[in-house]
């Protein structure tokens, strides 16, 4: 117990120096739990409307990667805010790897990964 007791102000003093570490302040590790949890709600909201429309559209989106675009495949990127710089890397990642045309969850991290 005693241990316990000395090294509860050791962490909070560590957490508040200015030097970078692995556990940031705990003073405000309940607003950062928070913004997690928010973030991680919008994320997985959104990667669900992307799951959904690549298990709708899968076939026709890697059809439009082929050609160059489409669509489809701009909705999913949409979906997936992909931004604007990172779509031709994605459509050549989805036309040189043949694990996008059987496997619609890979696709849909794909999309993720080149998302914000």
């Amino acid at each position: 117990m005693p241990k316990l007791l000395f090294s509860i102000p050791l962490l909070l003093l560590a957490g508040c120096s200015t030097e970078a570490n692995h556990i940031g302040n705990p003073l405000t590790w309940p607003v950062t739990s928070v913004g997690s949890a928010l973030s991680n709600v919008n994320y997985d909201a959104r990667r669900a409307q992307v799951s959904d429309f690549v298990t709708a559209h899968q076939a026709m989106i890697l059809r439009q990667a082929m050609l160059g675009g489409g669509p489809e495949l701009t909705g999913a990127m949409n979906l997936a805010d992909v931004p604007e710089a990172r779509r031709s890397a994605l459509i050549k990642e989805l036309t040189n790897n043949p694990i996008y045309f059987n496997n619609t969850e890979a696709l849909v991290v794909a999309l993720m990964v080149h998302g914000r």
